[in-house]
């Protein structure tokens, strides 16, 4: 039996992306999405869970070339856990959605904002792109 880790979410970015780059030149954007829970709590309303990310690659240029601080986001991937040694050296976990695709919502653009992406943007994402 194969298990399967796919998630989908839709939520705002919460601060502003930064596309960096690997030593070796690979793309790489890390951000953070409030997703809103669908029911209420006992005060009447509805909470928030923040969801790290990272995309890698063609996803990671895209999403920072259309997307900015407080636009909604669609995205789909999966969920990966990995322990590190902070700077202070204790052992720590991390949570974050890997990335494999990301969406444009529907919600309406600020005249200001992003360009408005092209066939060929979304044409240039495929699952080469993944970092697994």
């Amino acid at each position: 039996m194969s298990a399967s880790n796919g998630v989908h979410i839709m939520g705002r970015i919460t601060r502003d992306l930064e596309l960096r780059h690997t030593q070796s030149g690979t793309a790489v954007c890390q951000f953070c999405v409030a997703v809103t829970r669908s029911f209420k709590d006992a005060n009447g309303e509805y909470q928030s869970d923040f969801i790290d990310c990272v995309a890698w690659r063609n996803s990671a240029e895209f999403i920072a070339k259309y997307f900015s601080k407080g636009a909604m986001i669609a995205l789909d991937g999966e969920l990966q856990t990995r322990n590190y040694t902070d700077k202070d050296g204790n052992k720590r976990k991390a949570t974050e959605l890997l990335v494999s695709s990301a969406a444009f919502t529907g919600e309406k653009r600020e005249a200001a904002a992003k360009p408005t992406p092209t066939e060929d943007d979304y044409n240039a994402i495929s699952d080469d792109d993944l970092p697994f």
